[in-house]
């Protein structure tokens, strides 16, 4: 399994290596030259979100109180990519824009926009530490290594292929990978749907596992709007999303890439669901990480192989989309400013810089010992409470102002933070974040000072 395991890995970083001679400019290093079909816009979007959150990290929420567990992810994450389709792809695509924040800039200045960077930046930084400590557990089930030499080792394999080959990289990459997510995870789901006798496996799940409704109360009713939003709504100002539909070959591309992905996305991430609630409620079996440890312990040889390629492909797919997003908004729309009359090639080496410290700040993340859970809710989090209002205020509504930006972000992630941090209330803090966050930016564009 190792040697496998290791020839695919090099395959993909030489795949990396090869598309960097796609690349002569920062608009092919971060949008791929505006030129992916249909296909490779659909799987980049797929895979970028398909990542450890879904396979490992949903996986044992679900077993703890079922599906109603896991309405951030991956319900919320489904109806995302559905929402931005609907109602974001078309006019951000006619905007012919750089980066997410050159949006901030356009519509708000050059203040908002290296404000609304620093807090896409930011947010950036747990999704990706959540990935490197995926991987670490996957190479410690598989090599026996420590977790902190594999995850270091996921660092650097992140790290090179994203440095190298940029968003080309990453789309090609995210093609191969796509179709071994989608290989492994049907073919795990039939081996042990057999092994447990067919579908009448399914019928010793517990109907309230099921449930995705919550009580009728108003703590459940708050608890259960969060979860929708965090992810759902708190992702759709997100640079990886922006860098997908950009880079797509057409506006029509763009817009069905992300309805298509969506559907795709809340198929396919149901699977695994299923899958663990069927080895519990058969088998047994539940450990910290049950489903890893089932098919590891439990599975065929080619079972085997197949998920740990599967499962590997989900969390680097991740990891090199969720460095590349956030580098780009650190050269493009905050370095950048300090220098004048930048060639293009200084603006690629700035690029690849800003590749490194990313990657290098979430590794330090990923040594904190957060949940993959944890770590990717927060990062959603973050843009929920200080970017959502202005940015949707401002594709759709023309009296908002630079103002309103300023208020919405600031006094949105006060709420919050202030509830996370000292009152202790995460949940209640998002919500409250978020309604600030509309409130601010309506209230502030329209009172003049």
């Amino acid at each position: 399994m190792i040697i496998f395991i290791g020839l695919y890995l090099l395959s993909l970083v030489i795949i990396a290596l090869v598309s960097k001679r796609l690349i002569s400019s920062e608009k092919d290093y971060l949008l791929a030259g505006r030129s992916l079909p249909l296909s490779l816009s659909v799987f980049a979007l797929f895979a970028t979100w398909f990542g450890s959150e879904t396979i490992l990290g949903a996986t044992q929420e679900v077993l703890e109180g079922g599906f109603i567990k896991v309405i951030e992810e991956p319900f919320g994450a489904a109806l995302c990519l559905i929402l931005a389709g609907l109602f974001i792809v078309k006019p951000l695509y006619r905007m012919n824009l750089l980066t997410f924040g050159d949006f901030f800039k356009v519509k708000y200045g050059e203040k908002i926009e290296v404000l609304a960077s620093f807090f896409l930046i930011i947010s950036y930084f747990g999704w990706i530490a959540a990935q490197y400590v995926a991987f670490g557990l996957v190479l410690k089930t598989i090599t026996g290594l420590n977790l902190e030499i594999s995850t270091f080792i996921a660092f650097l394999i992140s790290l090179f292929m994203t440095f190298f080959g940029g968003m080309w990289s990453v789309a090609l990459t995210d093609f191969i990978q796509t179709i071994v997510i989608l290989i492994s995870i049907f073919f795990i789901f039939g081996e042990i749907l057999i092994k447990a006798g067919g579908l009448q496996a399914l019928e010793k799940i517990p109907t309230s596992y099921f449930k995705i409704l919550p009580d009728l109360d108003i703590k459940s009713i708050i608890l259960y709007i969060v979860a929708w939003i965090t992810i759902g709504l708190g992702s759709l100002p997100g640079q990886d999303l922006f860098q997908r539909f950009m880079s797509s070959k057409s506006e029509d591309v763009a817009y069905k890439s992300s309805i298509i992905a969506g559907f795709m996305y809340l198929t396919v991430a149901l699977i695994p669901l299923i899958t663990v609630l069927v080895i519990y409620f058969n088998f047994g079996f539940k450990t910290d990480k049950t489903l890893l440890d089932y098919v590891y312990l439990n599975t065929s040889p080619i079972t085997k192989y197949l998920f740990f390629a599967g499962l590997l492909s989900a969390v680097l797919s991740t990891a090199t989309a969720a460095i590349l997003a956030p580098s780009a908004l650190l050269s493009e729309n905050i370095i950048k400013k300090f220098f004048n009359h930048l060639s293009d090639l200084a603006l690629l080496n700035i690029t690849r810089l800003s590749v490194f410290l990313v990657a290098l700040i979430s590794l330090l993340l990923a040594y904190s010992g957060e949940t993959i859970y944890n770590l990717v809710g927060l990062s959603s989090v973050l843009t929920l409470v200080s970017l959502f209002a202005p940015f949707i205020f401002g594709l759709y509504w023309k009296k908002a102002n630079s103002k309103g930006a300023l208020a919405s972000m600031v006094l949105g992630f006060l709420v919050w933070f202030i509830f996370y941090s000292f009152l202790k209330e995460e949940e209640l803090g998002i919500f409250f974040g978020f309604i600030v966050n509309i409130l601010a930016m309506v209230v502030f564009s329209l009172i003049k000072i």
